[in-house]
């Protein structure tokens, strides 16, 4: 029998949790993996729907902001009308417009079904964590979110390998036909074995915050973008000046709700503070190496398209290898501890990357790519333990979406800087990015750190 606590019980008996995790795998998996798998096809899309390359780009920008700007928004309606009901949907929702991706005739469309998508992968990632902390015994959270964050850093590292094996023998629209009968299962399942609430927060969904938290990310992603991309200073100045104006309006409301949408007042916890920014550092580093490697190594290095594939399989291999083990690491030592290592392991990394000689052999590159990725494997799970652990369990939503947030943030500002780095150093700008990627890996392992001393890191807020 399962322990309880207050009443309520501590995770899911077996085998209900293996078929829960389950169904939480195969749609973080699908929603993580839409994000990358569609920019290896983009000259394949651009071509067949006749439109420019430039254009083409909305394919994979469409899908990253609707995720962006409803992320917070649905987890807080997690957090009101239950995780599990968020969860449905957003399978839903992604299942049927990844047959609307696939059956597009035309840029326009494509975009739009990639905007609806987003909704739905939203959906399914605002509340995934949410939901782990129910389905996991409070003694166990460790090996659930190892699980998740295996899931998350492995399929965006995966997606151009798994796209490029995809269109070998297939031509794009399959990217999003293969969801169809994966989303199918996964839908099936949740509908029998995803658990609901333990808590239910009892105000009305904030119409208004929603709307101003979708404003105000949108404007930062435009932003950021237009500043990577070289934009006119006037636009990317107005870009800037309407950010803080609507975020001001957003961030006063915020500091007026008891639970508010973006959540201020998990922020104000040191060690969710520390961890989303930790969080946000790693993912910018991990972005400004995945998006300027190929160019280095084909660049640079001079190998060949089919090379850099398998050169960099060994980071998302890694990942596989090291995220169960920092799971039930996570059990015995500091999550800080753990993080700043396997940080400091990723800036190691990345700096080895940098300085490899002209000429070097395959096997020098491939174990610095293990390297980046057994530090990012160990760092993930621990960071994300403290970040949820910290949180009191009736904002399970909140955080859940915090971090997905967080993740997106980094994603985003790394490719950003990337196209900056490429404009100011035209010469030699991949190998500036992972000099870059390496400061910021090492900047956040130093945050990380800052975390052990903080007291209660093992106990799970109620």
């Amino acid at each position: 029998m399962q322990a309880q606590t207050l009443g309520r019980p501590d995770g899911l008996p077996l085998p209900q949790r293996y078929w829960a995790i389950l169904t939480i795998a195969l749609g973080v998996t699908m929603a993580v993996l839409d994000g990358a798998i569609a920019n290896v096809a983009l000259p394949a899309i651009a071509r067949d729907l006749h439109a420019s390359p430039a254009a083409s780009i909305w394919v994979v920008n469409a899908y990253q902001l609707s995720i962006t700007v409803s992320l917070l928004a649905f987890a807080a309606l997690g957090d009101i009308v239950g995780y599990r009901r968020v969860y449905r949907a957003g399978l839903v929702v992604f299942t049927v417009t990844s047959g609307l991706c696939a059956l597009s005739d035309s840029l326009a469309t494509l975009t739009a079904a990639r905007v609806l998508q987003g909704l739905g992968a939203a959906g399914v990632m605002s509340v995934n964590t949410a939901l782990i902390r129910t389905i996991y015994p409070k003694a166990y959270l460790g090996r659930g979110l190892a699980i998740n964050s295996f899931l998350v850093a492995f399929s965006s590292a995966a997606g151009p390998t798994l796209a490029s094996a995809i269109l070998s023998f297939a031509s794009w629209p399959w990217l999003f036909a293969v969801n169809l009968p994966v989303g199918l299962v996964a839908a099936l399942l949740a509908f029998r074995a995803l658990p609901d609430n333990a808590h239910r927060a009892e105000q009305r969904f904030d119409v208004p915050s929603a709307l101003l938290n979708a404003a105000t990310f949108g404007l930062l992603i435009f932003a950021v973008d237009g500043f990577g991309h070289g934009q006119s200073p006037l636009v990317v100045g107005g870009l800037l000046a309407a950010l803080l104006a609507v975020g001001t309006v957003f961030v006063r409301r915020q500091l007026r709700l008891a639970v508010p949408l973006l959540p201020i007042d998990l922020l104000r916890i040191p060690l969710f503070g520390l961890s989303i920014c930790t969080s946000i550092c790693s993912f910018t580093a991990q972005a400004l190496a995945l998006v300027s490697l190929p160019f280095f190594l084909q660049g640079m290095l001079g190998r060949s398209q089919v090379e850099t594939g398998l050169l960099m399989t060994p980071w998302p291999l890694a990942i596989m290898f090291v995220a169960p083990f920092a799971g039930r690491l996570v059990e015995k030592y500091s999550p800080g501890l753990l993080g700043g290592l396997g940080l400091a392991m990723l800036a190691a990394g990345l700096a080895l990357l940098a300085t490899l000689p002209a000429a070097p052999d395959n096997v020098d590159i491939a174990w610095r790519m293990a390297l980046c990725g057994a530090g990012f494997g160990l760092f993930q799970s621990p960071n994300n333990f403290a970040l949820l652990s910290s949180a009191p369990a009736q904002r399970s939503g909140g955080a859940s979406g915090m971090l997905g947030t967080a993740r997106l943030i980094g994603q985003t500002g790394g490719a950003a800087l990337v196209a900056l780095l490429f404009n100011v150093f035209p010469a030699n700008g991949s190998h500036v990015a992972l000099l870059v990627a390496a400061s910021c890996a090492a900047i956040a392992a130093a945050v990380s750190c800052l975390r052990i001393a903080n007291t209660g890191v093992h106990a799970i807020a109620n």
